[in-house]
């Protein structure tokens, strides 16, 4: 009997730690980070201050936390659509841009939360300013294999580019004609490749 009151505590204390973290995730992500405090979080939520704070020791805490979950489903859509094509670096590079496009796209996109969190946090050491730049260091890494692949003389050159194409893209989400970002990025993206093989 006991292990099983331990076994829901532990559920409730997971359902509690997620209801928090969704809730803010949500509200960072549609009024930016610092227009947000704990107590709207805690309002919305409909938990405790203290329960919060028992999962999140800080604001910046819960703020990393944010960005960390971005970055699982940003990774999550990236390796599925990588695997579909392994062994075409070309086409896994197209599909990468229609997603990417897709989402840049849409109405209620508010940009790339890494992007918009390291804008609200000059600090270099502040703990959402680095998961933000670690997830920009993965997309150059990953966009260098792709370069790699695809056999161009300069990859790094190549990986650069296309991380300033796509993060251009995320800032520029606003001023996109309907369905006009995935065909600016797969068009402007092989120009870049056609550079780089010369």
């Amino acid at each position: 009997m006991q292990k099983s009151a331990s076994n829901s505590d532990t559920r409730n204390h997971a359902a509690v730690r997620e209801k928090v973290l969704q809730t803010a995730c949500a509200l960072f992500y549609q009024h930016g980070v610092r227009a947000v405090g704990v107590d709207l979080v805690v309002e919305k939520a409909g938990v405790a201050k203290t329960s919060l704070y028992r999962h999140f020791a800080t604001k910046d805490d819960l703020i990393a936390a944010f960005l960390e979950r971005e970055d699982a489903d940003f990774w999550g859509t990236w390796d599925r659509v990588a695997g579909r094509h392994a062994d075409d670096a070309a086409a896994e590079l197209d599909a990468h841009l229609a997603w990417i496009g897709e989402r840049a796209g849409r109405a209620n996109y508010r940009g790339c939360p890494q992007i918009n969190v390291a804008a609200e946090f000059p600090e270099a050491d502040h703990p959402a300013r680095k998961v933000a730049a670690a997830h920009k260091r993965e997309m150059r890494r990953r966009l260098k294999e792709i370069s790699q692949r695809l056999g161009v003389s300069r990859p790094d050159e190549l990986a650069g580019q296309l991380s300033l194409l796509i993060n251009g893209a995320f800032v520029s989400s606003q001023i996109f004609k309907p369905g006009e970002a995935t065909p600016l990025l797969r068009r402007t993206a092989r120009a870049l490749i056609n550079a780089n093989r010369t």
